[in-house]
């Protein structure tokens, strides 16, 4: 196994087989005043990885800007929105499909998964093996709360602001998500957390990110892409 796209040459890529490869997806966004701004990406290649080691797939270097366009009130987001990002992943998919058998995004942030449906959707159109599989948990809260927090507590230490860690707004999603349409996630916390980060461990962040790595390794090894592009 070759492990990471980026380090490998063309000629160790140019095998008889050719090889599946995992990309991870994630954003440069708020992600509250205690996690860094590439959280999602971060977890998205932590469960890419994971994952590769598993299947004995390769891993291309992170797709790291999304559409975050309802963090964009806050400092440091930077948003590509959907249209770009699906000609990008649509782009993307074309190229890498002339040597990889199979690609499959692994999806860290939400905002993308419009994006991920057209383009996978388009790609399949045209005869291409590619899908794409979310970074979730059962229960897990929206953003920068117990469930990013932990799993960062795990993979990253070092980058949670521990101090600084706040309860945001703790409705469930659905109750917000129609003045978050209106106004972005600053319509319903200011302090852009939507869940509650101070009760987040490192020991909640393995089992969390176990449930991840093991929800991608089943569906990867099913291989039954639904008609947005998701594996099943």
């Amino acid at each position: 196994m070759l492990g990471e796209v980026g380090s490998a040459t063309s000629k160790q890529l140019s095998i008889s087989a050719p090889p599946s490869i995992m990309v991870p997806l994630g954003s440069t966004e708020q992600h509250g005043p205690h996690l860094p701004l590439d959280t999602d990406t971060r977890i998205a290649t932590a469960v890419a990885r994971a994952i590769a080691e598993r299947v004995d797939w390769l891993v291309a270097p992170a797709i790291a800007y999304g559409a975050s366009g309802e963090h964009q009130d806050f400092a440091g987001t930077i948003s590509i929105g959907t249209e770009a990002l699906t000609t990008l992943l649509v782009e993307f998919g074309r190229s890498a499909t002339c040597w990889a058998g199979r690609v499959v995004f692994v999806n860290g942030h939400g905002g993308n998964v419009p994006a991920l449906g057209r383009a996978t959707s388009v790609l399949r159109s045209e005869g291409r093996d590619v899908g794409w599989c979310p970074c979730v948990t059962a229960g897990g809260d929206a953003h920068a709360g117990h469930t990013e927090t932990s799993v960062l507590l795990l993979i990253s230490p070092d980058e949670v602001r521990t101090d600084a860690m706040l309860a945001g707004n703790e409705a469930p999603l659905r109750e917000l998500l129609p003045a978050m349409r209106r106004g972005g996630v600053a319509a319903v916390s200011q302090i852009g957390v939507l869940g509650d980060p101070t009760t987040a461990t490192a020991v909640e962040g393995k089992r969390i990110f176990a449930e991840m790595v093991d929800d991608g390794v089943r569906r990867i090894a099913r291989w039954l892409p639904a008609g947005d592009g998701m594996l099943t």
